[in-house]
């Protein structure tokens, strides 16, 4: 079985469609077809169900993935090894970020580190929190930036300044006009939140019991996959919420957002990086140049 059969596999079974695989590879789905099949054949497996012009993955081909997908990030990792040893950072950087993270904190860091090195290619992959993590664990990412803090005993983690969240209604709430909100008057409004998995959930339900308030206890209508449309709720009346100050400092000055004063805490951003696996140039250059000297040695 060689490397290429293993990336054609990967590819199917993430895409579901062998032509749309081929596609992404830049192969004849011919080609995508007889791989897959020289891999069913020789090891008398099926790994798809085919089902009409669909596939699906077989349970062998569910156990398989992760082998797979692990034996490929070894590869890269012995891959970049042989180029970190031509001198400057180069080769790819591959950064997983969760969402506030990604869309607010890391772009100018990211345009300053390629500007520095413009041999490495940087690959960057939204999703909440556990799904960086589990992306830094399975080898599918160098680097994992999330908003919270992260129990895996595979992961190193490094503190990172942050930022905060804020309580936000909309203009027409009835909060907007209140310079503060009491703790006890919280469950008083219906709130509009981060889905569950999302550091920024996770971090203002740990704020809400800090102050003495049952997250359970607030009237949630809505859980949403992504800041933005969290936002877009709120400013349309939805309810109340909290984000992080990146994310809502526009709504606030365009007078779409109001923010009385309720005390949550400042927050750090989480870096992640796997224990044990080989950390390249370009990903220990870039943890140096956003985290002060020393810190990729610190993380191993």
């Amino acid at each position: 079985m060689t490397l290429e059969q293993l990336r054609i596999f990967v590819a199917v079974a993430e895409h579901s469609h062998v032509t749309r695989a081929a596609r992404s590879l830049n192969l004849t789905q011919s080609t995508v077809s007889a791989a897959v099949a020289a891999i069913e054949a020789r090891h008398g497996v099926a790994l798809f169900h085919r089902v009409g012009r669909g596939i699906e993955l077989a349970e062998a081909g569910r156990v398989f993935l992760d082998e797979a997908r692990a034996v490929l990030a070894r590869a890269s990792a012995a891959e970049q090894a042989l180029a970190d040893l031509a001198g400057d950072p180069r080769g790819r950087l591959r950064i997983h970020a969760s969402q506030t993270v990604a869309n607010y904190w890391l772009p100018a860091r990211l345009i300053d580190f390629l500007t520095a090195y413009p041999a490495v290619r940087a690959e960057l992959a939204i999703g909440n929190t556990a799904e960086v993590a589990a992306a830094v664990r399975a080898g599918s990412a160098d680097l994992g930036f999330v908003e919270g803090p992260v129990d895996d005993p595979a992961l190193a983690e490094r503190l990172l300044p942050g930022d905060r969240l804020m309580l936000v209604v909309g203009a027409a709430h009835p909060w907007a006009a209140l310079p503060r909100v009491a703790a006890a008057d919280l469950a008083g409004s219906p709130w509009v939140l981060r889905e569950r998995g999302s550091g920024t959930r996770a971090e203002f339900e740990a704020a809400l019991q800090g102050l003495g308030v049952d997250p359970a206890s607030l009237p949630v209508v809505l859980d949403l996959p992504s800041n933005e449309a969290v936002r877009a709720a709120v400013e349309a009346g939805a309810g109340a919420t909290a984000l992080s100050a990146l994310v809502v400092a526009s709504g606030l000055a365009l007078g779409s957002l109001r923010s009385p004063v309720l005390d949550l805490p400042h927050r750090a951003f989480h870096l992640l990086i796997h224990k044990e696996r080989y950390l390249g140039r370009a990903a220990r250059a870039f943890v140096d140049r956003v985290a002060g000297g020393g810190a990729a040695g610190d993380l191993g």
